[in-house]
């Protein structure tokens, strides 16, 4: 019933109003704006930062490289190898081998491999008298089973080189189908080295970060010139896992999502792996021996799925991360040696595909010496490289090859406004008026912005046009300036007053955000610092009745680019559901699309008439539909980050495209914080204090929603929302408080009669699905079921869920320490030291406290499982004896 519901709320979300009445205007009505006037003033070139100190240029510029993804320099010799990824629609995987001069137009294919992506290439230590290369590659491309190989080649050179196709041999593969990692390497001790993803699309989903029983989401280390048994590679006798049981011993490392190249510094044989990040944070590491990365319960620094079980071995932080806001898919690289930029001996340098940007560290293996930005190129970069004299090459997937240079000096440019009427954007500052060719625009509904009002504008530049698309947002030129002015509303006892104007401008392909902050005179806005800023503000300044003083966060860069993210295409607010709307152009009122078609905006015209275009609802307009204002707020303040590899990790989807089926929002059980509600749920329908949803918009602080630069609840959100959750039916009712005694005379029923695809659905739609694992599906917060029927008879079963405080194993035991200043540290016990505890508190969003030893009074074990009880009662009797025969089944699940 509720996803029926669900299914009308999506279809009253999405308002389709015909171009008339309050939206547009007759045909032949008079437009709001009548011609397009260029923008021409735009002050807002280059970057408030110094310049940096490194650039790229391209090299074998005669050449044409279909999407090139990687490079090697052969040995003993001048020439380089390079990968490139086939544009048929097979995307054949190619090697071909080129003279290492720049001027040089000629190019020897050495292998074809048809259906297969091959992602890098290395040559045996050996390769002089052997000739013996490895390839790292997924495929079959054409289907959607794929695996990951190492595969061996022998290569025949002389006047017609070629890796011979009929000597390939696999050495090792595994089932690969999204994160397939795609690096290799040998060390200084002859062993061949191998980075492999966790295998799937998004959030760990066949949860191997943190496995050891399979090879995914590692650094492998084998022996490639013996063999053992069947294997033509040997297991390294020093692997770290080689004795553990059930652990696969060709892991030499684990916890990876992604390692996108890895390199081994030819001196002191350290290994370096760059490493993919999902919502928030990319990283880099230095991995030694054993070491656990942390992903899937981490990303980077910060947790992800911190109830997750975690490997055998401490997690290990990253050496280095980015966010989101400087960083998006991050490119493992090489440590430089060479000759030509002598003061990057001995760095790591590494960049981002997304951005161009090219940073380096210099790391003595114990911690960090430098770590510095240095250059900011177009280029999508896929591979760093060296050639035989050690100078830095970096492979463009984009179609080049490039070198890492100095920078030339550049002329004195003006410099990048500090003022906003430096900016051209505004005629009149002081009366924020805007320049000429500068369009102002409003919403349909807005985001929450602390009680503050907004008015906006879009800067486009010169005679260049929109991209207009019906769905999302639309797509800008370089030199776009989009401008929301943020003021605290007046009243009778004082005027508005503005506090920042936020600018979005895009350069070079990308997006940055910068903030200016206005005077008490509101005559003028300074440019905050890249950190962002903190204002207080009385609280009769925004109508609040707390005592003290109010904060008002002017956001940091960073803080900018994690809303306006890639996920969300950046630009949040323009979109044809937020325009689609009358708008005051002063002389004459006009439906948006209408005025700014009119004046040829658009690179192409809207494609379907007006009574079809999508309208969001104002969430804060009372008169209108209640689920259509829940459906816009959510869109507008949620819906940045909580979408598919958006910056929230809760797995809802909350943009308004999202199909009422994929939201997983609607009594979805929470994978991190319950907040302590007995039977939490997202969005528990009916029960609006068993939400978590409501309970974080309703808080500031740790945990608040939204996260950043908010310091106060949006009350009327909080209302809607309860109102929303109140109205909704509860998608199972309850039925009984099951006790042992209502169940036990039944459970000679389970073994004939039962529903498996019943069972299946109890365990899912009952939440267990979301901590337990069985048959391949589920979280990893509780214990895995698989094999349950060989651990637990029927009635022993039956207790564990209806009971779960009972009996509690040791490793979900919970704990209380108190310690002798009167603190008392309560969760689980991740590990432990001869000096100190390390616990992890019930809330997910908290990170494990330190506890030394010395100063513990007093430990207890906790009597309280962490398995809510109650989970059946939502089940009819049948219902719940499916279920259990489901678990004792013995269902096993495909291989992963």
């Amino acid at each position: 019933m509720v996803m029926t519901r669900l299914a009308i709320l999506l279809s009253l979300a999405l308002v389709w109003l015909a171009g008339a009445g309050t939206l547009g205007a007759a045909d032949d009505a008079p437009f709001g704006l009548e011609r397009r006037v260029p923008w021409r003033d735009s002050r807002l070139v280059g970057s408030p930062e110094p310049p940096l100190p490194y650039t790229v240029e391209k090299t074998f510029a005669n050449l044409d490289w279909p999407a090139p993804i990687y490079l090697i320099d052969e040995p003993a010799s001048d020439y380089l190898w390079v990968v490139s990824q086939g544009q048929d629609a097979e995307r054949t995987g190619c090697i071909e081998r080129i003279s290492d001069d720049p001027l040089t137009d000629a190019r020897q294919l050495l292998l074809e491999v048809p259906d297969e992506l091959v992602y890098s290439v290395c040559f045996d230590p050996k390769f002089a008298t052997n000739r013996i290369v490895y390839t790292f590659s997924n495929g079959p491309t054409s289907q959607s089973r794929r695996n990951n190989r190492v595969c061996r080649y022998t290569v025949e050179l002389g006047p017609a080189p070629r890796i011979d196709p009929d000597s390939r041999q696999v050495i090792i593969q595994w089932r690969s189908e999204g994160h397939d990692g795609g690096d290799l390497a040998f060390g200084l001790d002859g062993m061949l080295y191998i980075v492999t993803g966790d295998g799937t699309g998004d959030s760990d989903s066949w949860n191997t970060g943190q496995s050891l029983d399979d090879l995914l989401g590692a650094v492998l280390r084998i022996d490639v010139a013996r063999s053992e048994g069947e294997r033509p590679y040997a297991i390294p006798a020093d692997n770290p896992f080689v004795e553990m049981p059930g652990a696969c011993g060709e892991v030499w490392a684990y916890g990876l999502r992604n390692p996108w190249r890895m390199a081994i510094d030819p001196r002191s044989g350290h290994v370096w792996v760059g490493n993919n990040g999902q919502d928030l944070w990319e990283t880099a590491h230095l991995v030694q021996r054993g070491d656990n990365l942390g992903w899937s319960v981490y990303e980077g620094n910060h947790a992800f799925y911190p109830e997750r079980r975690r490997g055998p071995t401490p997690l290990v932080p990253p050496t280095i991360e980015h966010s989101h806001a400087e960083f998006r898919s991050l490119t493992g690289g090489v440590v430089y040696y060479g000759d030509k930029l002598p003061e990057l001996e001995g760095a790591y340098i590494y960049g981002d595909y997304s951005t161009g940007r090219i940073w380096g560290m210099k790391h003595d293996g114990q911690r960090a010496l430098w770590h510095r930005e240095l250059a900011d190129t177009s280029l999508q970069i896929a591979a760093f490289r060296v050639d035989q004299r050690g100078e830095m090459l970096v492979v463009d997937h984009g179609g080049g090859i490039y070198r890492l240079k100095h920078a030339e000096p550049k002329a004195a440019g003006a410099p990048f406004p500090r003022l906003l009427s430096q900016t051209g954007l505004f005629t009149s500052t002081r009366d924020h008026q805007p320049a000429v060719g500068v369009i102002p625009y409003s919403v349909n509904a807005p985001g929450w912005n602390d009680g503050a009002v907004a008015q906006r504008f879009i800067a486009v530049p010169g005679d260049t046009k929109v991209g207009y698309t019906s769905n999302g947002s639309w797509h800008f030129p370089d030199g776009t300036a989009i401008a929301q002015t943020l003021s605290l509303p007046g009243d009778d006892s004082r005027p508005s007053s503005r506090l920042e104007t936020r600018v979005l401008l895009r350069q070079q392909g990308e997006w940055a955000g910068y903030s200016y902050r206005w005077n008490d005179e509101q005559t003028d806005a300074v440019l905050v610092d890249k950190q962002g800023e903190h204002v207080y503000l009385g609280p009769a300044a925004i109508n609040v009745s707390d005592a003290g003083a109010v904060a008002w966060r002017v956001p940091s860069r960073a803080e900018c680019l994690t809303c306006h993210s890639r996920a969300a295409n950046f630009v949040l607010g323009l979109s044809e559901a937020q325009l689609n709307r009358r708008h005051d152009y002063g002389a004459v009122p006009d439906n948006q699309l209408r005025a700014l078609d009119h004046i040829g905006l658009f690179e192409q015209s809207p494609e379907k008439p007006p009574a079809e275009r999508a309208r969001l609802v104002d969430p804060y307009d009372a008169s209108a539909e209640t689920e259509p204002r829940v459906r816009a707020y959510l869109h507008v303040n949620c819906a940045a980050c909580h979408v598919a590899a958006g910056g929230g990790n809760a797995q809802m989807e909350l943009a308004i495209t999202t199909p009422a089926s994929e939201m997983k929002l609607l009594a979805a059980r929470p994978q991190h914080d319950t907040f302590g509600i007995s039977n939490a749920m997202l969005v528990a329908p009916g029960d609006p204090d068993s939400s978590v949803l409501l309970h974080r918009l309703s808080r500031r602080g740790r945990a608040q929603m939204p996260p950043l630069v908010s310091n106060r609840v949006d009350e009327q959100a909080v209302g809607l929302m309860r109102q929303w959750i109140g109205s909704l039916k509860p998608i199972l009712p309850f039925v009984k408080q099951w006790q042992m005694e209502d169940l036990l005379p039944s459970l000679n029923e389970l073994s004939s009669g039962r529903s498996q695809e019943a069972g299946q659905v109890a365990f899912r739609t009952t939440g267990c699905v979301e901590c337990h694992r069985f048959a391949g599906d589920g979280g990893t917060v509780g214990p895995d079921l698989t094999g349950i029927e060989k651990r637990l008879k029927a009635p022993k079963l039956l207790e564990s869920i209806v009971q779960p405080s009972k009996e509690i194993a040791d490793e979900y035991a919970s704990y209380a320490i108190e310690t002798d200043d009167g603190r008392v540290v309560a969760g689980r016990i991740e590990r432990e030291t001869d000096e100190a505890v390390f616990v992890r508190p019930h809330s997910a969003t908290d990170m494990p406290t330190e506890v030394s030893k010395q100063t513990i009074v007093e430990r207890r074990r906790l009597p309280i499982s962490n398995m809510p009880e109650g989970t059946i009662n939502l089940l009819q009797k049948e219902q719940v004896l499916d279920l259990l025969a489901y678990l004792l089944s013995g269902a096993t699940a495909s291989e992963p």
